[in-house]
């Protein structure tokens, strides 16, 4: 069963061959503010415009549940080092407004085997709105 997906690079599903799920997902939404000092009054503030979605959420990955992990960090580290931006989608709706970029992921190598195999990984996303 589809989850939702980031563009073409991920595909989040369940499935008897495959589990590639999210958890601890977050967004915030926020705005731009500048304040004006005031003698003798408190700060005037002044609403600039919205600033950009921020999202980060960690993705478990595991070679016995069908997803190869060196192959998703691969695809995952192209995507930060050349900036690419693409939609995130989850239960079939765009979160947000834009294209999302992902700004910076931390790896967890939890599991490793044989000659260095990678069998199991944490993967922590934090991704920033890509206005156009």
């Amino acid at each position: 069963m589809a989850i939702g997906n980031l563009g073409k690079l991920i595909t989040f599903e369940t499935s008897d061959a495959r589990i590639l799920s999210f958890s601890n997902f977050k967004r915030e939404v926020s705005g731009r503010w500048a304040v004006h000092s005031r003698i003798g009054k408190k700060p005037l503030r002044q609403f600039l415009g919205s600033d950009i979605d921020k999202v980060t959420f960690t993705i478990k990955v595991d070679a016995r549940h069908g997803v190869k992990p060196r192959n998703t960090i691969d695809a995952i580290e192209k995507y930060v080092e050349n900036g690419i931006p693409d939609i995130l989608v989850i239960g079939g709706k765009k979160v947000g407004s834009n294209k999302m970029t992902i700004s910076s992921v931390s790896e967890t190598w939890d599991e490793i085997w044989n000659a260095g195999e990678l069998i199991r990984a944490s993967l922590d996303l934090t991704m920033e709105e890509y206005p156009e």
